[in-house]
């Protein structure tokens, strides 16, 4: 876009232009520059440009903050500037921002889920209705209405690794487009067809990796899986597409780029991805079926807590299909499985701990998502409480493991077998009776254990889930007990009513891209200084400011939503930028009733802009503030 284009030359050049720069890499919110000589930059002028939101001069980088748009800033500086750089979060983030293995698996999952979990959500909730309404005779499952509804439902759950090949590409900054044609080649139709034929031949007969290979590429075997509904195959896939495109792209000469990089980027990934990913997704879980099956045959008990509680691991990695085939065995041959069916209660403890969540937390967005995910957990279908609630809060993840255990645990106990395969959640229940002694034995034991489950994944949640706020004041609670240690008290520069920082009617405060911190709705019109420091960022308008505390702490004040519109009326600044100030002093004064007469909201957001340079940041939980008295908690 053209603003972007303007920004973008105008950061250049009071960065002292091209010849200045070193490199440049950005994160969530700052264009992050590592300067030959930063007496050469206009910081003056960029604090005060339109797009740009303040300068910070730390750690040897010259960081201008831009927030919510950033990517789109340093895209274009890339792109029309000729500047290279890193342009992903995740390898431009600061060695203190660094995660590990887990924690780097759980936001790469999380953050390629974020785009799809209303479609997610609203896909769970189709399938599990129309379970509902075939188990209530309400419609048939051979009529054309069962079919329809159902494709709707399960159309989104099947071809899911398209939708993920192109978020996936998102977060891996490749070509989206080239990503989507991954995950199609993935659930190409015809694979299906080739994997139920016979195959040419086998690897490894008479191991456990034993494999069928139903076609060659280039006369190397290939081990053919399902890659329907799969999830970690196309982000391994993208993630390594993203690389090699990014090599391409600069092999590659500017003009025939744009159709050989995503030419060869197909022609390398697809076939690697059937060739390496297809065998280690189906080696990994032949382990775990003869993991599972071995120890079964040592405790039947002790399988069943391994399998509940790692049957969501399992089914999120691919491999439980290692089990599948134990169970269709097992029901063949014995007629009933009783080993696999030891995962029956992990969807009940994932429902019961989704539930914990929608009865505990304040953020609306998080109950629009577990309210649906409850829902279609009932009826067996956990992917959106997985991905779109619990995964993402590894505790809660972890709760709904433990209760899964425990359900299998009881199920092996009780000796249930699975005798037939039918519906999925509570419309499983039939599966469980014996079609020769007609038995019900088997689906009041699988009540129960679906019940335990559920009951311990929201009993053990109720006390241990926080929304986010909450869990900082336990944590810091935690680290230093008491007394909080080492500690900097930012105090209220307004009298009024506090507001959690979700609550404001503005996407990049609300979401925290631009920092950490809490929002007041004044009931007067002044902003006095919340600690002694120097004002750094001034805005002409009046409307906000940003300041450094003499302990190095980054606030910034904004005065209103959008009031930035307002060109300085009903505002008047009471210092300067670069003057030192004093905690207590005023800063600005507004006149609020005219400014809200003009249309704009007053909810004040109050960040601390650099909190993570700091272990916490905790906010006061009064509902109302007066000038002075604590409003913010960091701890050094």
């Amino acid at each position: 876009m053209r603003k972007y284009e303007e920004l973008a030359k105008a950061i250049i050049e009071n960065v002292g232009g091209k010849g200045n720069v070193i490199s440049l890499a950005h994160c969530y919110t700052r264009l992050r520059f590592k300067l030959h000589d930063e007496k050469k930059a206009a910081t003056d002028i960029l604090k005060d440009m339109d797009g740009v939101v303040t300068v910070v001069q730390s750690g040897g980088q010259y960081q201008v903050v831009i927030g919510n748009e950033v990517s789109d800033v340093y895209g274009e500086i890339v792109k029309s500037q000729g500047i290279s750089g890193v342009s992903s979060e995740a390898e431009s983030a600061e060695p203190e921002q660094k995660m590990n293995v887990i924690d780097r698996f759980i936001d790469i999952v999380s953050g390629i889920f974020t785009p799809v979990l209303g479609m997610l959500a609203a896909s769970g909730m189709i399938k599990g209705f129309n379970a509902m309404f075939v188990a209530l005779d309400w419609i048939d499952a051979n009529e054309g209405t069962y079919q329809i509804v159902q494709t709707i439902g399960d159309g989104f759950f099947y071809f899911l690794p398209i939708f993920l090949g192109f978020t996936a590409a998102r977060k891996f900054k490749m070509n989206e487009f080239s990503g989507m044609a991954v995950g199609a080649a993935l659930v190409y139709p015809s694979l299906s067809t080739i994997i139920k034929g016979e195959p040419l031949y086998h690897l490894f007969t008479g191991t456990i990796f034993s494999s069928p290979v139903q076609m060659e590429f280039l006369e190397i075997p290939v081990i053919l899986m399902n890659y329907a509904s799969s999830v970690i195959p196309i982000i391994a896939a993208v993630y390594f597409g993203a690389k090699v495109e990014r090599l391409l792209l600069k092999t590659i000469p500017s003009m025939v780029k744009g159709f050989m990089a995503p030419f060869f980027t197909l022609l390398i990934v697809v076939p690697l991805t059937f060739m390496i990913i297809g065998p280690v997704s189906t080696w990994a879980g032949q382990l775990v079926g003869s993991a599972a099956n071995s120890i079964f045959q040592l405790s039947p008990v002790l399988a069943g807590l391994f399998i509940g509680a790692f049957w969501q691991v399992f089914v999120i990695f691919g491999m439980h299909w290692g089990l599948i085939p134990i169970m269709l065995n097992n029901v063949s041959v014995q007629g009933f499985d009783p080993v696999v069916v030891t995962y029956f209660g992990a969807s009940f403890a994932q429902t019961g701990v989704v539930l914990a969540i929608l009865l505990k937390t304040k953020n609306k967005k998080l109950r629009s998502l577990c309210a649906p995910a409850f829902i279609s957990g009932i009826f067996g279908v956990t992917e959106p409480a997985i991905y779109g609630v619990t995964l993402p809060r590894k505790k809660m993840f972890v709760i709904s493991c433990i209760g899964g255990a425990i359900g299998g645990g009881l199920i092996a106990f009780f000796g249930m077998k699975l005798y037939m395969f039918g519906g999925l959640g509570i419309f499983a229940y039939p599966c469980f009776i014996d079609p020769v002694s007609h038995d019900i034995s088997g689906m009041k034991y699988g009540m129960i254990a679906s019940l335990v489950s559920f009951l311990i994944g929201l009993g053990l949640a109720l006390p241990f889930y926080h929304d986010e706020k909450e869990e900082e004041k336990i944590s810091a609670v935690k680290k230093y007990g008491n007394k909080i240690i080492d500690k900097e008290i930012i105090a209220s520069p307004m009298q009024g009513e506090v507001k959690a920082l979700e609550e404001v009617p503005d996407e990049a405060f609300a979401s925290g891209v631009l920092g950490k911190g809490i929002a007041i709705l004044p009931s007067e019109g002044k902003v006095v200084s919340p600690a002694n420091g120097t004002i750094v960022a001034l805005f002409s308008t009046g409307h906000a400011l940003g300041m450094i505390t003499d302990n190095g702490a980054e606030i910034l004040i904004h005065i209103g939503i959008d009031t930035v519109k307002l060109n300085g009326k009903h505002f008047t600044t009471k210092v300067e930028q670069g003057q030192k100030v004093t905690k207590g002093q005023l800063l600005i004064e507004f006149e609020q009733d005219k400014i809200a007469a003009a249309g704009y909201s007053m909810m004040t957001p109050i960040l601390i802009s650099n909190h993570q340079h700091y272990l916490d940041v905790i906010w006061t939980d009064k509902t109302n503030v007066s000038y002075g008295e604590n409003l913010i908690t960091i701890i050094v």
